[in-house]
Order: C-alpha cells, then structure tokens, then sequence
C-alpha cells in the first residue's frame, strides 16, 4: 500500500495484483486443455485407422433389415453423451492398467481378425464386421481410460457403453433368437385364437384356418421391432428412471411386450384371412406391417414406464 506524504492531497489507496496468484492455475488448465484436444485427436485418428471397416458396416447395416439400427447408434450416445456434459469431470487423468486391459483387447482382436485371413479361415463378413468392430470399441476405451481416466470414464460409462449396439448381432445369436420368438410368438397366437372363439387346427407353427393355412415362419419371430424395443427401454430406463429395480424392470417387461406383440399381429392377419379372404395374406399389413405393430406396442410401454416413473418420485419425495 501507499499513502501520500503529509500535507498532499489523499491519494486512492491501491493494492497491487501478484501475477503469480493469476497465472497459478494456468499451467495446470492448459494441460487439462491438452490432454482432451489429444483424446479428440485420438479418436479421429482412430475413426481413419478403421475407415474402411466403418464403411463396410454402413453398406451391411443399410442393406439389412435386422441391422439398419446401427446407423442410429453413435448418434444416440453421442446425445447421452451430450445430456451429461456438466457431470463430467473436468480433471482429467491416466488410468493405466485399464487402458493396457482395453488396448490389449482392440489389437488382440484386430490381430484375431487378419491372421485368420492370412491363415485362409477367413471369417464370414457378419463376423468380420462384429470382430473389427469389437476392436474399434476396445482401443476408444482405451483411449478414454489413457486421456481422461477412470472417474471420467465412470461418469460417461452409460453413453460409452450404449456403443455396444454398434456391433451388429452375429448370426447364430440373431437365428437363436429367431427360433425362439417365433415358437413364443406361435404359443401366444393359439391362445389368442382360442379367446377370440375362431376355429382352427395347430401343428407346431402352422394353423388351419376356416379358408387358409398359416404357418409362423422365421420372418414372423419380429426380432427386429423387439430389439430396438429393447434398446429403446434401457434408454428410457436411464433417462427417466432413477430406481434399480425400476430400471431392470421396464426393460424386462419388454420381453413379453414383444412376444405379445408378435402373436396379436398373427392373431390380426388370421382373423382378416377369414373374415375378408384368404388374399389379404399378401396383404400390406402382412408384408409391411411391422411398423404398425411396433408403435402399437408403444402404448403399453409407455403406459408402465409413466407408472414407473409415478412411483419413482412417491419414493423420492420426502417423509
């Protein structure tokens, strides 16, 4: 401080700043700074590496009607992402044990990858796709655990792991489901066909109908429309659902929502086959229908999620 001499006018008392107590942090937030510019640069740089393999999971998932749910996928997350932004650490650090763990696992995958093709065993391409893939997955973990590290992982765990649903389902998954949809789809039907009063015979999956024979064939099991529920209910369980139990069980009533769904949808094209003629199997609701039935079955799930929901803020609130 200063103070003017004696006998002067007073002068406005001034306390000088110290540089160091300004530029204190600022070692220490350019190094925050740079060490997320690096992550982003690894994950574009990543993004190059498997370039190719990205454009043939966009050609594959496009042209699929089970897997054209893939594109969709990094956009979800990235809003997940996005909707936790100011939860996120803004400390960064280097969890090193997780990020050997998870490079360990891309490269061991990738290695897997191209010394079966070099050997001549080359796998089939869905397989090569959920292989590559899988790898793509493990090495941007390890990069989120080498650059932001374990408590910033943590916060981001559930946009992060959403990008499981990238990987497309391998193909005796997808036939196993299949077989088992179809066969629930077909128990349920025959019940529903036995409440409506109509007559028909049952074979395993095929019914006789007054004018028509139906069979429940694979295209029927609905594994799609029951998969993007699925993945529809754990998001809607994240987002609006604050109890475990609650959670797990929204997505687990998904399961009998869809098998539900799936036989109500057989049980419509067999009463409009009798009722109209046996032509409306060619129907557009038969051939195209699925989208119907889907929103259709967005009723009831949203019905139990507002209950869920209704109930998660009784238990919220305080006593």
């Amino acid at each position: 401080m200063r103070s003017s001499p004696s006998g002067t006018g007073a002068r406005e008392i001034t306390v000088p700043t110290r540089p160091e107590n300004i530029s204190e942090s600022t070692p220490s937030r350019q190094k925050q700074k740079w060490r997320f510019w690096s992550g982003v640069c690894f994950a574009i740089v990543l993004l190059v590496v498997f370039a190719r393999h990205f454009l043939m999971l966009i050609s594959y998932a496009a042209g699929s009607q089970l897997h054209s749910y893939v594109l969709l996928v990094p956009f979800v997350s990235a809003y997940l992402l996005y909707l936790r932004r100011d939860h996120l650490p803004k400390s960064y650090g280097t969890d090193l044990p997780l990020t050997i763990v998870s490079l360990t696992g891309g490269v061991g995958l990738l290695a897997l990858t191209y010394s079966l093709e070099l050997a001549g065993r080359a796998p089939a391409n869905s397989d090569r796709i959920v292989l590559l893939t899988l790898s793509f997955l493990c090495c941007l973990a390890a990069g989120g655990f080498f650059f932001f590290g374990r408590a910033w992982m943590r916060a981001a765990a559930f946009p992060l792991a959403y990008l499981i649903f990238m990987v497309p389902m391998p193909d005796a998954m997808a036939d196993a489901l299949e077989t088992a949809s179809k066969s629930a789809a077909a128990e349920v039907a025959n019940l529903l066909f036995h409440l409506s009063g109509t007559p028909f015979l049952r074979a395993g999956p095929i019914f006789q109908l007054p004018n028509i024979t139906i069979e429940v064939a694979q295209e029927c099991s609905g594994i799609r429309s029951s998969w993007v529920l699925f993945m529809t209910s754990i998001v809607a369980s994240n987002l609006f659902l604050k109890t475990r139990w609650r959670r797990f069980a929204l997505v687990a009533f998904v399961i009998p929502l869809g098998i539900l769904r799936n036989g109500f949808r057989i049980l419509v094209i067999g009463l409009l086959c009798v009722n109209i003629g046996p032509q409306m199997i060619h129907s557009l609701i038969h051939r195209r229908g699925g989208p119907l039935f889907f929103m259709l079955s967005l009723i009831p799930f949203f019905l139990v999620l507002w209950w869920l929901r209704k109930g998660d803020a009784r238990t919220r609130q305080p006593k």
